[in-house]
């Protein structure tokens, strides 16, 4: 790190990367950049993704007898629920899907997710105590209203 005129580190001058494209950090400060910068939205989902991940996991191999990987049903449930957080209008706003005023999932699939819920929920605490800390704090968020755009069609 050089140093300014005043002797304070200058950051503009740091490089993380060599010419080669390799990271002259530590593997946790690299991580620890990556989360300073990635957007709230993508820290948000980028939860609300492990938490509905581990919650699957959790109901799959307690109920289908499976380990490490999931069941053809349980991953595709999985792909689905996936496919749906990215697809979420409210992205960094977004509520728990129970508060959700938008229901996007099919109601086959929303059944299924529900049932997940059901049993993982209470059980998520002991294997994933911060996961369920947050999926608790953002259950008691304020469900945002959607803003849509207006209509300009002719009169």
């Amino acid at each position: 790190m050089s140093k300014s005129r005043r002797g304070k580190a200058s950051f503009a001058a740091t490089r993380p990367y060599d010419e080669s494209g390799n990271s002259s950090l530590s593997p946790g400060m690299t991580r620890n950049l990556q989360r300073l910068i990635m957007s709230k939205a993508q820290r948000h989902i980028g939860r609300e993704r492990k938490t509905i991940e581990a919650m699957i996991s959790l109901y799959c191999c307690d109920k289908h007898g499976t380990s490490g990987s999931l069941c053809p049903e349980c991953g595709a449930l999985l792909d689905y629920a996936l496919k749906r957080l990215d697809r979420c209008p409210f992205k960094e706003a977004k509520p728990t899907c129970a508060n959700c005023t938008i229901h996007c999932y099919k109601p086959e699939m929303r059944e299924k997710v529900r049932a997940v819920m059901r049993y993982a929920g209470p059980r998520m605490t002991k294997p994933h105590p911060v996961l369920s800390l947050f999926h608790f704090i953002d259950g008691r968020r304020k469900t945002p209203e959607r803003h849509r755009p207006k209509h300009s069609g002719s009169r």
